[in-house]
């Protein structure tokens, strides 16, 4: 399954973040490994989209950033989810359900 690289969907980097940071916070580099990870290869978040939009969610008030030592000894920014962060995510979540069944209905209409 992890052969086949594919983009992220528009608009679902956001989500994807968001439930990643839901399991524990983590630095950026960590959160595009988890994602990596869970999703077994497939999506690969490059820092060029990854950073910009860690700092839009912390500019929205859904995660906050803390400077911290990493596992290298090296500075690093940890973020975590806020309350309105986890509503955020629940929001996303329900909405995407939505969309996915959407979707599925019009590919199995025969």
């Amino acid at each position: 399954m992890g052969e086949h690289k594919t983009e992220i969907l528009r608009g679902t980097l956001d989500m994807l973040i968001l439930k990643a940071l839901s399991l524990n916070p983590m630095h950026g580099l960590g959160i595009s490994r988890r994602l990596d990870q869970i999703t077994g290869g497939v999506f690969q978040v490059k820092p060029g989209s990854l950073f910009p939009a860690l700092h839009r969610l912390e500019q929205e008030g859904w995660i906050e950033g803390e400077w911290s030592g990493s596992e290298s000894n090296r500075r690093a920014r940890y973020y975590r989810l806020t309350a309105a962060g986890r509503e955020r995510l629940g929001e996303e979540q329900e909405s995407w359900s939505h969309v996915v069944l959407a979707i599925t209905r019009v590919l199995e209409t025969t």
